[in-house]
């Protein structure tokens, strides 16, 4: 049982006398009339005894931690001290905790990490996900989901970085990570994004090189050429700046190979997004008349070809999706393709997106896995997405609500689910950065 929270002692120096319980001796004082600075003075001593008494700032308490990388899989407690983790153990004592959140019957996970989002926000309106309105500011749209950490995909080219570090990278709370667009512009649409003279390998690994604090790969979006030069120019810039490059592949008609891309123009730890997609311009990963995975696109994955969800707007099909889970192909990583117009739609935000997952027949340990180890690992960060004593305290609390949910995705097809993941609160840092039902004892801590 959690010992009952000892609260914090205001001391009124104009009192005659004032009861004073020592947090530490259990003992009551009291106090006669004294000098004004003596009191002040006493008040001081007695408020750092109660906060050296204290080891940890925060205790999670009774909670279902699911940490993929250290294999935990148990009803354990998490304390943190100064921003780290730095316990995960069964019954860590909680007097010692400035805060207590109440977890029993919730599942404590690492903050997730969500590699597929658009966070240069702006107000230009003639521009898409460059300094314009369909990006989204990460603090609003993070916290309450459970993801601490972000990885914008490529709103931001060579050209464009340095506003997008200063607009929203250094007066953001989330983490936020960047894969470099190739094009110089970054995503500022239409034609500006098919400008093959727009992308610089070099000019792009260069600032890849020089920001590795924040640009952690290289991106390829939108391309509609009937060629492999935008491909190949992406590729380039990763190889220059041994960084990662994720792909959104497909615009040309008829479709160029992807069987091509995995196997001639991609390296080992490259990532292929929208991989459930189902479009006239992109080929798909299910054969979509057997129902089946194609051959090579196991092969490729177990060759190291990362496989990502970047649900969107309109690159998710359940009629790609349930065949291959049901197959046992699953992800390397769920990510949400976050912008106004998927947010708005059949995506929502990644806890909805996991919850299909779940619904689909994927195991909540993997679907964790997908959301948190995975990604950490794909963008080279294996200090995040994990609960490891030692790293910063980023930590997800979940309910897994039982219920008749429904999902859908944007061509219209449904399923029915009995399960649905919902953020109950969320730690950045070490310190609770959102809390939707008031589980943390106090609530607030100034």
């Amino acid at each position: 049982m959690i010992p009952a929270r000892k609260k914090k002692i205001m001391l009124n120096p104009n009192s005659l006398f004032y009861p004073l319980r020592s947090i530490k001796h259990q003992t009551t004082v009291n106090l006669k009339i004294m000098p004004k600075k003596l009191f002040l003075a006493f008040a001081l001593v007695m408020q750092a005894t109660f906060l050296f008494s204290q080891s940890y700032t925060i205790v999670i308490k009774d909670g279902h931690v699911i940490d993929p990388k250290n294999n935990i899989n148990d009803v354990m407690d998490v304390a943190i001290a100064d921003g780290k983790i730095v316990a995960v153990s069964k019954n860590i004592d909680a007097s010692k905790a400035t805060q207590v959140v109440h977890a029993k019957g919730l599942y404590v996970t690492p903050g997730l990490v969500d590699i597929h989002t658009h966070n240069f926000a702006g107000t230009n309106a003639d521009q898409y996900l460059m300094n314009g309105t369909a990006a989204l500011p990460p603090d609003g749209f993070t916290f309450r989901n459970g993801v601490t950490t972000v990885a914008d995909a490529g709103s931001s080219g060579w050209k464009t970085f340095p506003l997008f570090k200063q607009n929203i990278i250094d007066r953001s709370t989330t983490r936020v990570l960047v894969f470099l667009n190739i094009v110089g512009e970054g995503m500022r649409g239409g034609s500006w994004e098919q400008n093959t003279n727009d992308m610089d390998a070099k000019l792009t690994a260069n600032v890849a090189k020089a920001n590795k604090k924040d640009i952690i790969g290289i991106k390829l979006a939108h391309f509609e050429g009937h060629d492999w030069t935008a491909a190949d120019r992406a590729a380039e810039a990763g190889r220059l700046a041994n960084i990662p490059v994720m792909v959104d592949f497909g615009g040309a008609q008829p479709p160029l190979s992807i069987e091509e891309l995995f196997f001639k123009h991609l390296r080992k730890g490259d990532i292929f997004t929208h991989c459930f997609a189902q479009l006239a311009t992109r080929e798909s990963i299910v054969d979509t008349i057997t129902k089946k995975v194609k051959p090579f696109v196991i092969e490729a994955q177990k060759n190291g070809i990362v496989f990502d969800v970047g649900y969107g707007g309109i690159s998710f099909r359940f009629s790609q999706t349930i065949p291959a889970i049901q197959s046992g192909f699953y992800p390397n990583s769920i990510s949400t393709d976050l912008h106004t117009g998927s947010m708005n739609a059949a995506m929502k935000d990644l806890p909805n997106v996991m919850s299909k997952f779940l619904n689909m027949g994927m195991d909540l340990q993997s679907v964790i896995k997908a959301t948190t180890w995975n990604p950490a690992q794909e963008i080279q960060r294996p200090e995040l997405g994990n609960l490891s004593v030692g790293t910063e305290a980023d930590i997800a609390v979940f309910d897994l609500r039982e219920g008749d949910f429904g999902f859908f995705d944007y061509v219209g097809d449904k399923i029915k689910g009995n399960k649905k993941l919902e953020c109950q609160l969320t730690i950045r840092a070490g310190k609770i950065v959102y809390d939707l039902n008031g589980i943390a004892d106090p609530v607030v801590v100034k």
